[in-house]
């Protein structure tokens, strides 16, 4: 998946960005006080993205 559309995705469930890390982003979910690293690939793999929305309290991607 594109990492734009993962990133607007995130946005609409409420998810911010924290900080810019040297190879990846770090999001927040200030809901649920939860974070997670997102690295800078303009492809993000399925598995990975669904992991990303377990570690930030947001029902998985489709």
């Amino acid at each position: 998946m594109k990492r734009n559309k993962f990133l607007q995705y995130l946005r609409n469930h409420g998810c911010v960005l924290l900080r810019e890390g040297g190879k990846h982003s770090w999001w927040h979910n200030p809901a649920l006080n939860k974070r997670s690293a997102i690295p800078r690939h303009t492809e993000i793999q399925d598995l990975l993205a669904r992991k990303i929305c377990k570690d930030l309290g947001v029902e998985p991607i489709k």
